[in-house]
């Protein structure tokens, strides 16, 4: 985990982007921030020569390679897993099996996204402040 590094949000949904990046904008978080359609578009950017990333947050519903289908991918790739980058889900799945599957699949977290703006900014907040305080491992 590289805590200057880019959060990488893969959300299909252009307005909960919008109101994503309006909530990390009001936070003054300095982190670069990357949006990916699905997460097909997100394996091969992070399988390619990407930025050195702090945060994850995956929604479930995704088109082409779901939320729990590309962790599932990421897992397998040895120099992705050496980064130690956490795996969020930020989602409105509130399927009972959906979270089981991510915690089975080493995900560091199951969120589901509120409804209210102020809301969703109190948890992310809460998100970002979290990972930031603790302690970081760099692969060598």
């Amino acid at each position: 985990m590289n805590k200057g590094g880019v959060v990488i949000v893969i959300e299909d949904d252009m307005d909960d982007q919008f109101v994503l990046e309006e909530v990390f904008k009001e936070l003054n978080f300095p982190n670069k921030r990357i949006y990916f359609p699905d997460g097909h578009a997100a394996l091969l950017y992070l399988n390619g020569p990407s930025e050195p990333a702090f945060l994850i947050l995956s929604d479930i519903n995704l088109p082409r390679l779901n939320g729990l289908e590309l962790r599932v991918e990421l897992k397998k790739n040895a120099d992705i897993a050496l980064k130690c980058v956490p795996y969020l889900y930020f989602t409105t799945s509130v399927n009972h099996q959906h979270v089981i599957d991510a915690y089975c699949e080493s995900a560091q977290g199951f969120f589901v996204k509120p409804s209210e703006y102020h809301e969703i900014k109190d948890l992310i907040e809460l998100i970002v402040k979290y990972w930031t305080a603790s302690t970081a491992v760099r692969a060598a």
